[in-house]
């Protein structure tokens, strides 16, 4: 199965327009109790959360997980860090390339993939402010292209 793939539980839409996407990794996520609930519950929220190298360890900030309905006192903490799990010649990798001025590790989907929840990490650089807008010029003119084509076999 590639990377990527499984049952969808949340994707992170705003990404690909805030920054440019480089390479994608997957990693495993560490979960306690009630968490993996409501995960598969679809009550993720990826908006404003980063990954970071500590150490040698990969961790994820800001990820909010909701708390699950039936989990009184075992319940967690939603915005807590969370670990990932990935072999160590792609964290070395990874600590080389984010060192360099400008790139970071923000999470593009979270998933599950043979009853684990994984996590797509992308290696990007923020874009600016015109590319923002070059992109989405390109993206309004291959509408048009396609609409025009489109038209143009049903005569």
């Amino acid at each position: 199965m590639p990377r990527g793939d499984g049952n969808l539980i949340a994707q992170n839409r705003k990404a690909r327009h805030d920054y440019s996407v480089i390479e994608t990794y997957e990693a495993g996520l560490v979960l306690q109790g009630t968490e993996i609930k409501s995960l598969r519950a679809r009550r993720v929220n990826l908006k404003d959360s980063h990954a970071i190298i500590r150490k040698g360890e990969i961790f994820l900030l800001n990820m909010h997980i909701n708390e699950y309905e039936q989990g009184n006192r075992y319940n967690h903490d939603p915005t807590r860090t969370r670990k990932l799990l990935m072999k160590r010649k792609e964290i070395d990798k990874l600590i080389g390339l984010t060192k360099e001025q400008g790139y970071t590790l923000i999470p593009l989907k979270v998933y599950i993939k043979n009853g684990y929840a994984k996590v797509l990490l992308g290696l990007a650089k923020g874009k600016k402010k015109y590319d923002k807008r070059q992109d989405l010029k390109d993206k309004t003119m291959k509408r048009e292209v396609d609409k025009a084509l489109k038209e143009r076999q049903r005569i």
